[in-house]
């Protein structure tokens, strides 16, 4: 029969834990700098490249149509609506 030990069976269950999350490529949760920033500068790009190009957008279809700031001003908050959206989504699931 088998010496039934507590410490034992949580010190194997640490270290098949550990082997799983080595071979699924994981990491205890620990981020170093350099990841955070990148997250960061990706969540800049998200939030700012919509209402650019609304923008752009905006202001090439006011000069072809003549209605002075009406689609630039549109589009460009509706760029913000869309860039905000997506950094809410990715922020919510930072790994998809």
């Amino acid at each position: 029969m088998k010496d039934e030990n507590p410490q034992a069976d949580e010190m194997e269950a640490a270290i098949r834990q550990r082997m799983d999350r080595q071979k699924a490529g994981e990491t205890d949760g620990s981020v170093n700098v350099s990841q955070h920033l990148a997250r960061i500068g990706v969540l800049g790009w998200t939030i700012i490249t919509p209402p650019l190009f609304g923008l752009l957008l905006g202001r090439w279809l006011d000069h072809r149509v003549g209605t002075g700031v009406v689609f630039s001003a549109v589009l460009l908050l509706a760029g913000f609506a869309i860039g905000g959206w997506s950094a809410w989504k990715w922020m919510g699931h930072p790994n998809e």
